[in-house]
């Protein structure tokens, strides 16, 4: 499979997540961790305004690609496997990955490196490991 880099799009979309992220911890004191974040959407001990920005940030990630479609006048490319059975595992993969890890790429890989956090930097060394692996094992090997 091809895929096209673009590097100016990269560069921009990279300093959006940042730029959130940033924004996240300065006004709230939260780490822009999505798993965290939507775990405190469901969770029956958050506190309502913990709640409610949670939902907001879920919220914008969510409407991210129609606002692309907007702007661009055409829905953003990517790439999803077909296969059913396949996405329920890589889902449960990633899930119990972010439980196991006490946090998900986005916490760890964004905020947990910026802050200098040890734990972090394992656990995005680790994920990207895993991520080489599969890529490997997956487009070469399977």
């Amino acid at each position: 499979m091809e895929t096209t880099f673009t590097p100016w799009l990269s560069l921009g979309g990279g300093m959006m997540i940042g730029a959130s992220a940033v924004l996240l911890m300065a006004t709230n004191g939260r780490i822009a961790g999505i798993s965290g974040l939507t775990s405190r959407i469901f969770a029956r001990n958050s506190d309502g305004d913990a709640r409610g920005v949670s939902a907001l940030f879920v919220l914008g990630l969510l409407l991210a690609a129609p606002l692309w479609l907007l702007i661009a006048g055409d829905w953003p490319q990517q790439w999803v496997p077909s296969n059913p059975v396949l996405m329920a595992v890589a889902g449960l993969l990633v899930g119990f990955g972010a439980v196991f890890g006490s946090g998900c790429t986005s916490g760890h890989g964004v905020c947990g490196i910026s802050r200098g956090s040890a734990r972090s930097i394992v656990a995005t060394l680790v994920f990207m490991a895993a991520a080489l692996a599969t890529v490997l094992v997956t487009r070469h090997l399977i």
